[in-house]
């Protein structure tokens, strides 16, 4: 059967950045999706800005509410899906919040319950709005929200684990009462799984909401450690899909690559096509891949001051939509039929305690048994150690082997590997 993989990409206007929505201009947008369209992409991810949205905590503005209902038709009437993120946040490097949870208004963005509650109806009212549009997939809660819940952010709002659980429960909740039925989700940065003290965990990625998002970043100690062209880099996204799946409570919950990018310097402009076409290639070497969608659209306008230098040319088009070498790479994939993948296989025991899941991160036990495996020419997914002997749940993955670090690895020089 042909593979059913969306394909789409991370929505960034050509002109103005996410600023656009104070100065919301249609006919740019349209132009901006006219470019995207042509690639053959079928779907993007827009992200309002919270503060421009909800600059007080019970003022929704019904203009900029109805600004994204106009985006989300434009799009639609491009042959284009749209997936929305609520919570925003923090994109790029800058945090977007409203006033009322900041400073003389601190309130903790995950345990006041005024704030939960102000958030809820935000994320309630969005998709209220959306709900008839037949184009509309679904609400992401925020993007990479948890990175305000602990360091390395320079003031977090800490909470425990179980106040995330309760917060993401009911952020999901508001989603589902607006929009009954939709792809509603909730998507982190890989702290999540890499991070001892991140109070957002693996298990709640792969178990609340409709599907497990990853974000793949190889600046995140992988292309630093491996280099650019090397089987830890061009797989990386690919070993996110699979290391999601070792939580899932259902053997075939799909994975949204929901972000992946090629960041310079460490991925190079000249080698952004071909680290592109590795990264797509492998990832769609995982079974239940929902889909791919790449970050971003539009490279950021060097007249914004202050990004970090790789945010600029990110896009697979120019900020004057002329499409990149990398940008044919996301088109041929998208209209390349291909068969479902196989099954992996071979499973790689990863601790199920978050307290050790450093383990898995860039450097650790897990992430460098899992390339070595790849390197020698197979296809590993990942089991928790809590279920590696669970004979009813590996055959409900199609496991049948299953190996520890250690018996991937060899043993250190000098004494037994810690």
């Amino acid at each position: 059967m042909p593979s059913a993989v969306r394909f789409g990409v991370n929505y960034t206007p050509s002109e103005g950045w996410f600023h656009h929505w104070l100065d919301f201009d249609l006919d740019s947008v349209r132009a901006d999706l006219d470019a995207i369209a042509a690639l053959g992409l079928d779907h993007i991810r827009v992200f309002p800005l919270w503060p421009y949205f909800q600059p007080n905590r019970t003022l929704i503005r019904p203009r900029a509410v109805e600004q994204l209902v106009r985006l989300v038709d434009a799009a639609g009437e491009r042959g284009l899906d749209v997936n929305v993120d609520g919570l925003q946040g923090h994109l790029s490097s800058f945090d977007f919040l409203p006033a009322w949870t900041r400073t003389w208004h601190r309130r903790n963005l995950f345990t006041d319950p005024w704030t939960v509650e102000g958030q809820a109806d935000y994320l309630r009212a969005l998709a209220t709005a959306l709900a008839g549009r037949p184009n509309f997939l679904g609400l992401t809660v925020g993007n990479e929200v948890n990175q305000f819940s602990a360091g390395p952010h320079p003031d977090p709002d800490r909470a425990d684990t179980g106040a995330i659980d309760t917060w993401l429960e009911r952020m999901l909740d508001a989603c589902e009462q607006g929009a009954p039925g939709r792809l509603h989700l909730h998507a982190e940065y890989d702290a999540t799984w890499y991070q001892d003290d991140m109070p957002f965990t693996p298990a709640q990625a792969a178990r609340l909401g409709a599907v497990t998002a990853v974000h793949s970043w190889v600046f995140n100690g992988t292309a630093q450690r491996h280099g650019r062209t090397t089987v830890p880099t061009e797989h990386h996204a690919a070993y996110l899909i699979e290391l999601s799946k070792a939580w899932a409570e259902d053997p075939h919950r799909p994975v949204w690559l929901q972000e992946v990018g090629a960041p310079a310097p460490l991925i190079p402009a000249a080698h952004a096509a071909a680290f592109a076409a590795a990264t797509v290639t492998n990832a769609l070497d995982c079974p239940d891949l929902w889909g791919i969608t790449w970050w971003c659209s539009h490279d950021v306008s060097r007249s914004l001051a202050d990004f970090p230098e790789l945010e600029y040319g990110l896009g697979l088009f120019t900020n004057d939509r002329r499409p990149k070498d990398i940008a044919r790479v996301l088109a041929d994939a998208a209209r390349t039929p291909r068969p479902a993948p196989d099954a992996r296989t071979t499973a790689l025991v990863v601790p199920a305690d978050p307290a050790r899941r450093s383990r898995c991160a860039p450097g650790g036990p897990v992430f460098d048994a899992f390339f070595a495996l790849v390197a020698d020419g197979a296809r590993p997914t990942t089991v928790l150690d809590t279920r590696a002997d669970d004979k009813e749940h590996l055959a409900a993955r199609s496991i049948t082997d299953v190996v520890t670090p250690d018996q991937v690895l060899p043993t250190p020089q000098g004494g037994p590997r810690s």
